[in-house]
């Protein structure tokens, strides 16, 4: 009947009903109050790095979308956060098994009831991903909607890795910027600017 209610809730766009599946952002701050976080991008260029003990190494690791992790010695192995802005397919439920899983994407209708229903499951508010992409005049990337709500949460240092604002471009796919909805320009003077007013975010090369 769950089931049932969380489809139907979801065709109708019941915003209200769909965040009754999620925790609060109070279970993600005690979490990762005074830890040390590395948030792994998907950038091409990291795959040319040897940080992956680096990012084993913090008491969490957060992964997006499709979550490489073939080349343990560029990306590491471990996902303790899992945040999705994609379908959570068989294939990546199987390959990716982590303690949370966040969803980061305005298409709710992309979302599942398995994902829905996992244990620490966590909805990324409608009203926090439309109030970025209005400061930042595009759609926000899945990284920088992380990065946005990792800032409000009492982690003590947050690392990130494979962020390169669409340089090298994404190991995922074969687009270009001009061919996705992100402004990556804005999302890179936008963190910047965090990393300035902020001392515990750090961008790792």
């Amino acid at each position: 009947m769950r089931q049932l209610k969380f489809y139907i809730d979801r065709w109708m766009s019941s915003e209200a009903a769909l965040a009754e599946h999620s925790v609060a952002l109070d279970a993600l701050a005690a979490d990762v109050s005074g830890k040390t976080i590395a948030l792994v991008g998907n950038a091409r260029s990291l795959l040319q790095a040897k940080h992956g003990k680096r990012i084993d190494e913090a008491d969490i690791v957060i992964r997006i979308n499709s979550a490489p992790t073939s080349n343990p010695e560029s990306h590491g192995c471990r996902t303790d956060w899992h945040a999705l802005a994609i379908r959570n397919s068989r294939e990546l439920k199987r390959r990716v098994t982590p303690k949370r899983v966040l969803w980061m994407s305005h298409k709710r209708r992309r979302l599942d009831w398995g994902t829905a229903a996992a244990e620490g499951f966590y909805l990324f508010p409608l009203k926090d991903f439309h109030s970025l992409s209005r400061e930042l005049g595009a759609r926000p990337s899945t990284g920088v909607l992380l990065v946005d709500l990792l800032r409000r949460l009492p982690a003590d240092r947050i690392e990130l890795f494979g962020f390169d604002f669409f340089a090298s471009l994404s190991m995922t796919g074969s687009r270009t910027s001009a061919q996705v909805p992100h402004d990556f320009e804005a999302e890179r003077i936008w963190v910047e600017h965090l990393m300035e007013n902020d001392r515990r975010f750090n961008l790792v090369v």
